[in-house]
C-alpha cells in the first residue's frame, strides 16, 4: 500500500510554538561541519538553512582558508576554523577540534557531509564521528559518500538524505532499482541500519523503522545545486529545537519544499538562497506565528 502524504496539518502539530520572551539560548545550538576548497558554499547554504528554519546558534566547522567566505555571507553563523589538507578539505586531526569545542559549548544537534570531499582522511573523520558522538545527526552528500552503509548502524539519533545514486552506493543496489520501489527501498534501509531516511527526490520519501510520508511539495524550479544543502540544515535546525528525528525529518523536507514553491514564479530560476529566505514564509503558510 501506498504510504500517506504529509499534510500542512500534520507539519503544523510537530513544530512547537514560541512564546515572545523567547532569545537564541531556548532554541537550540546547530553545529554543521561542511565545506573544502571550492565547495565553502555548500558550508554557507547549510548554515543558512538551520537560521532561517529557527536555530538559536549555528557553529560551521570549516577549513580555516574557507572561512572568510561563510563570515561574509552569513555573518550571523559561528565559524570554527579547521586544518586543512594540502588539498584544501579538513584535516585528519581535526575531529579533536570539534570535540573540544562541544565540550565547551552546549551543541544540540549536528550535520556533517556537504561539500566536505571524499578523501580516506574524510572518511576516517565521519566514521569515528558515527562511533563516539551521541549528538543528533544528519549525514548528507559526502557524509555518505564517505562511509559503507555498515558504518551507520548503531547511531541512537541518525538521519541520513541521500539522492538516489548516493543511496544506491551505500546499498550496493542499482539506481533503476532504488528509483522503481522509493518508498520500499526507503523503508528498507531505515528498518535495517536503525535510521531515518529521507530519500530526496520527486515526492521526497521519509521512513524510520514504523513509519512512512511521501511529501507533497516542491517545485521543479528548485532542480538546482544547493538545494540539499539547505534542507540538510534546516533538518538539524529544527534537531536543535527539540523535534525528534521522524518529527524533524518530516517537518524539514515539507517546509523546504513549501518554501521552494513561495520562492518560484516560473518552472526554473531560482536559487537554494532564495528558498532558504522564503523559509519563514513556509513557517507562516503553516499557521507558525505568535
Amino acid at each position: 500500500m501506498k504510504p500517506d502524504f504529509l499534510t500542512a496539518s500534520s507539519i503544523k502539530k510537530m513544530i512547537p510554538s514560541r512564546t515572545r520572551d523567547s532569545h537564541k539560548g531556548k532554541n537550540g545550538h546547530v553545529l554543521i561541519v561542511a565545506g573544502s576548497r571550492g565547495m565553502s558554499g555548500a558550508a554557507v547554504l547549510s548554515a543558512l538553512g538551520a537560521l532561517r528554519i529557527g536555530a538559536g546558534l549555528v557553529t560551521v566547522a570549516m577549513p580555516e582558508s574557507e572561512r572568510a567566505v561563510l563570515t561574509r555571507i552569513v555573518p550571523e553563523a559561528l565559524s570554527l576554523p579547521l586544518p586543512e589538507s594540502s588539498k584544501g578539505a579538513v584535516a585528519a586531526g581535526s575531529l579533536n577540534i570539534v570535540n573540544s569545542y562541544i565540550e565547551r559549548r552546549r551543541i544540540n544537534a549536528a550535520a556533517v557531509g556537504p561539500g566536505l570531499s571524499v578523501a580516506p582522511a574524510i572518511g576516517a573523520l565521519i566514521k569515528k564521528i558515527l562511533r563516539t558522538w551521541k549528538l543528533p545527526l544528519v549525514l548528507d552528500a559526502d557524509g555518505l559518500n564517505n562511509v559503507a552503509a555498515s558504518d551507520l548502524k548503531g547511531y541512537p539519533a541518525l538521519i541520513i538524505t541521500p539522492h538516489p545514486v548516493e543511496l544506491s552506493r551505500l546499498i550496493k543496489e542499482d539506481p533503476r532499482v532504488v528509483q522503481a520501489d522509493r518508498s520500499g527501498v526507503a523503508e528498507n534501509t531505515a528498518r535495517k541500519y536503525g535510521l531515518t531516511c529521507v530519500l530526496k527526490g520527486f515526492q521526497t520519501v521519509i521512513s524510520d523503522k514504523t513509519r512512512t510520508r511521501i511529501n507533497p511539495t516542491g517545485t521543479p524550479a528548485m532542480a538546482t545545486g544547493g538545494m540539499g544543502d539547505v534542507l540538510t540544515g534546516m533538518i538539524a535546525g529544527l534537531l536543535a529545537q527539540g523535534l525528534k528525528p521522524w518529527e524533524a525529518a518530516c517537518s524539514g523536507v515539507y517546509l523546504h519544499g513549501l518554501a521552494g514553491e513561495l520562492a518560484a514564479v516560473a518552472d526554473r530560476g531560482i536559487l537554494a538562497r532564495d528558498v532558504a529566505a522564503a523559509v519563514p514564509q513556509a513557517l507562516r503558510r503553516i499557521g507558525k506565528t505568535l
